[in-house]
């Protein structure tokens, strides 16, 4: 009997060895693929114009995304108060105004406060803003000592001045490398941010943040289909859209959502669900972002999964090792952007993030553009390395790191500049 015993736990240990992939980074390694069909609705119609695409299979996509990959918002919640803590304060020498506000969120006994930060160009109206989420807090993007602490639980960095899970005087400014304010507000444009944290502290929990906001009596976490953390900061997102439009000096129609790394793959999510947002950047957004998923290159379905299971519904376990049976791949998410400008970007040694399968995913998203009579990607060979190319869609991979740098910035800066003075 203790040799069967012996023999069934080999066989077990066996198989869940076989089903641990070793991370593939050849393109020989790349198994041979069908995508999903972009433009044939799921009972087989094909989609030949924008009505179809918009009232067929554009909903049938969000409903899949929300049911199998992200988890779908089970609930409405509005902004219940708006805590001004600063209009018009000047900063960066003059050349800025900043804003401060906590937008309030209430159910029940429960309270979510979300600190939104705002710089607008002094003495401007109507002015574009770029929204996007930072990691540790909106004190982190600038050496601005007026900036508010978060107060949220933030994961511990002694290096950045986190500790405990609270930040310090220590961690102000210590992203200010990626986000070049000043030369964005030179050119003309707002900047927007939130500490993803407020919305849902990125950990294994559903205890805290947004998610108790939905649970009924008994329920202590998401259900199987329901919003995991990057759902959740989508969601964040488009509460901050509402709030944006309430802004005198923004210009509501020209709100551009970005994100870098895992706050990519939010900001498609959101540009997604809601169309008000006027553009949508995503950079190094890798696996479950817009890289695809059935090419299985550097992060994949069943990695990310272990990794950050918080991040996803439940229901993307199943696709663990299975990216085949996903009725969806990431070139669809990107198209739910059309017609509306869409920049993704690579960076040469982030081959985690796959940097051929968001190229490749950004092409096929250009499908549905074409439908718009609008030009996808104008390219369907990966260009060298910091060489942008674009047409609705643009494209570049940089020469670096998986990082967001001055040089992206320059990138969608322009490409902003571009399309929304065509839109206009």
């Amino acid at each position: 009997m203790k040799y069967l015993v012996s023999t069934i736990t080999l066989l077990i240990s066996l198989n869940l060895f076989a089903q641990q992939k070793v991370v593939n980074y050849d393109e020989n390694e790349v198994p041979n693929y069908t995508l999903p069909r972009l433009l044939v609705s799921e009972n087989g119609r094909k989609i030949k114009n924008t009505k179809r695409w918009e009232k067929i299979r554009r909903p049938e996509l969000l409903k899949l995304f929300g049911r199998e990959v992200y988890g779908k918002i089970p609930l409405e919640i509005e902004i219940a108060d708006v805590i001004v803590h600063e209009e018009a304060g000047e900063a960066f020498d003059g050349l800025a105004i900043r804003r401060q506000v906590e937008l309030v969120f209430r159910k029940d006994d429960q309270e979510l406060s979300v600190e939104l930060l705002l710089y607008l160009p002094k003495d401007s109206n109507d002015v574009p803003v770029f929204i996007g989420y930072n990691f540790n807090g909106n004190h982190t993007v600038a050496d601005d000592p007026d900036i508010r602490l978060t107060e949220s639980w933030v994961r511990d960095n002694p290096s950045l001045g986190i500790v405990h899970n609270q930040v310090t005087e220590q961690s102000r400014g210590v992203s200010r490398e990626r986000w070049p304010i000043e030369e964005i507000l030179e050119a003309g444009y707002g900047i927007a941010t939130m500490y993803c944290g407020d919305v849902d502290p990125d950990r294994d929990n559903f205890q805290d943040g947004i998610h108790p906001f939905s649970y009924q009596l008994g329920q202590f976490r998401p259900g199987y289909d329901e919003w995991g953390t990057i759902s959740a900061w989508a969601w964040g997102l488009t509460k901050a859209m509402d709030y944006l439009s309430t802004v005198a000096d923004v210009d509501s129609s020209s709100v551009i959502v970005f994100g870098h790394s895992r706050l990519g793959k939010a900001a498609l999510w959101a540009a997604a669900l809601d169309q008000r947002f006027a553009m949508c950047i995503s950079n190094n957004s890798g696996c479950m972002g817009a890289a695809l998923s059935r090419r299985q290159f550097g992060e994949t379905v069943g990695s990310i999964t272990k990794a950050f299971p918080h991040w996803f519904c439940e229901n993307l376990n199943k696709y663990a090792s299975r990216e085949e049976n996903l009725p969806v791949d990431q070139h669809m998410l990107l198209a739910l952007v059309a017609p509306r400008p869409l920049y993704v970007t690579s960076a040469t040694e982030d081959l985690w993030a796959d940097p051929k399968g968001e190229f490749l995913s950004a092409v096929e998203a250009g499908k549905v553009y074409q439908l718009y009579d609008l030009e996808g990607l104008p390219v369907s060979e990966i260009p060298q390395p910091d060489s942008p190319v674009s047409g609705t869609i643009a494209y570049h991979i940089r020469t670096g790191e998986h990082n967001i740098t001055s040089y992206d910035w320059r990138q969608f800066i322009d490409f902003a500049n571009k399309q929304l003075t065509k839109e206009e």
